[in-house]
């Protein structure tokens, strides 16, 4: 896709007098999951820099790790001696399938804290870099299988996320997971595996054809040793393995010296496809599936290598900037699995349910499981999320969510989540009859209004809104309410919805 403007004008920033409802509508959908009215309208009236400079903070918002894998890190630790002392593998199993049980819980705990964090409006858009990021530094927890690694390497990517792309690739290196997911653990001096040279040419920093097979092979001598250690059983440090590590001289993009990972990884970030790397990576996330020329990164590279690589600062420029509000990069961008949920919850003002069937599986089903990219390369997007599967998902989990919940089919512990959930505060599961009658005190006029420009991000036409208020007119006495839940139901079931 070729946008009318030229490269130059594509990333200044948007004029003043062009920043309106209808751009504010737009960054908060595609920053984040939803435009919430009340915060629509505070970003109009405190304007489009400070609004950017609020979603992307100096300092990120923190997760804490999570209860459950504090709880059972005492059982990890017996776990693992416990196997260390069976004699036989067949002995060893049962440890073995409680160990994973139990992370697999831990990772599901994890994501339902994730989830909790990103549904809050005034988190999403940090909350959508990060998963932003964590689509660029791909691990995969069916890999890995530790939720402790996996939670450390997500960490890092949310507490590094607004500082130095050079700073967070090289923590990233030092990543317990990553070492893990890309076997740096098994690189010795000997034998070094390229899989992590590899993927931080081609999927972190500079893509396809700006190295070298040899390149990849000498940087990966400078990974070599790269390893992990558990302190006090839970807290895992990155450790050096020196007998492992090559020492000697590399050769990496025309350069001979004793590289370590870090001055590799310095390199890296010297070359000219380092600038625009990420810049086409985000371009594809937020903007558009259809790739833009790749003449439209180099003024934005040059202006983010300027910076010194500052993650923050990427983000103040591209969400700012005058291409990101062109017309042709508005609804019409399909939603992902998460996006998609997330967006129903804070459009219809719910909690996260904190049941993996209510949730997790929706997820699953509609072609995103959480932590589980298909492969190094994460979520490709776009049209593939949707087929006639994850669409016939989507459309139940709509209908799911505006039903009220049926308690009386959970078990025990489904109602005992439920209620630490409503204790902590949150108890809106899903649309109960109450929201339904305040919704319905607008009348069918004030609803048609609300489901038309509230959820749609399309400008829909005059003769789809009046079908939509004939239907709210045509309810027989008594069944306006029911009228009303299957009108919006529909309407978060539409292509439009789909769209952002």
């Amino acid at each position: 896709m070729t946008p009318p403007m030229t490269p130059e004008s594509a990333w200044k920033a948007l004029p003043v007098e062009s920043w309106n409802t209808d751009n504010a509508r737009h960054l908060l959908r595609r920053a984040g999951w939803a435009a919430r009215p009340e915060q629509v309208a505070e970003a109009v009236r405190i304007g489009l820099r400070a609004t950017i400079e609020r979603l992307f903070p100096v300092t990120p918002p923190a997760l804490a790790r999570p209860a459950l894998l504090t709880h059972v890190d005492k059982r990890f630790t017996e776990l693992r001696a416990l196997k260390r002392a069976a004699p036989t593998q067949q002995e060893r199993q049962p440890y073995d399938r409680e160990e994973r049980e139990l992370s697999r819980a831990c990772a599901d705990d994890l994501a339902f804290q994730w989830l909790h964090a990103a549904a809050q409006p005034e988190r999403s858009a940090y909350e959508k870099w990060h998963l932003f990021l964590s689509d660029v530094y791909v691990v995969g927890f069916e890999k890995i299988y530790d939720a402790n690694r996996l939670y450390r390497h997500l960490d890092l990517l949310r507490s590094l996320g607004a500082g130095t792309a050079p700073a967070l690739t090289k923590a990233v290196s030092r990543s317990p997971a990553m070492i893990v997911y890309l076997d740096l653990n098994r690189s010795t001096k000997r034998a070094p595996n390229e899989n992590f040279a590899r993927e931080l040419f081609e999927l972190f920093t500079l893509g396809e054809g700006h190295y070298t097979e040899d390149d990849i092979k000498q940087a990966a001598r400078a990974f070599t040793g790269y390893r992990f250690k558990e302190e006090k059983g839970k807290d895992l440090a990155f450790h050096l393995a020196e007998r492992e590590a090559d020492r000697g001289q590399k050769t990496v993009f025309g350069k001979t010296d004793f590289f370590t990972g870090d001055q590799i990884i310095d390199l890296v970030y010297a070359q000219p496809a380092a600038a625009t790397f990420l810049p086409r990576e985000m371009a594809r996330f937020y903007l558009t599936e259809q790739p833009l020329p790749h003449e439209f990164f180099a003024p934005l590279g040059k202006a983010w290598r300027e910076t010194g690589f500052s993650l923050r600062e990427l983000c103040l420029r591209f969400f700012g900037s005058t291409i990101f509000y062109h017309p042709d990069f508005s609804a019409n961008y399909i939603k992902s699995p998460l996006h998609y949920y997330l967006g129903l919850i804070q459009d219809l003002g719910l909690n996260v349910t904190p049941l993996p069937r209510s949730t997790l599986q929706p997820l699953r089903q509609m072609g995103q499981s959480l932590y589980n990219p298909p492969n190094v390369r994460g979520w490709v997007g776009g049209r593939l999320w949707i087929n006639s599967s994850t669409l016939a998902a989507r459309r139940q989990l709509a209908a799911t969510l505006c039903q009220p919940l049926d308690e009386e089919k959970l078990n025990a512990d489904d109602r005992l989540e439920l209620q630490i959930a409503r204790d902590a505060g949150q108890g809106r599961f899903a649309v109960d009859e109450e929201r339904i009658q305040a919704f319905t005190s607008l009348g069918a006029a004030g609803i048609t209004d609300r489901l038309c420009d509230y959820f749609l991000p399309v400008k829909i036409t005059a003769a789809y809104r009046q079908t939509v208020l004939d239907y709210l007119r045509s309810a027989p006495p008594g069944d306006f309410e029911a009228h009303t839940r299957r009108a919006a139901i529909t309407i978060l079931q539409t292509p439009e919805y789909q769209l952002c």
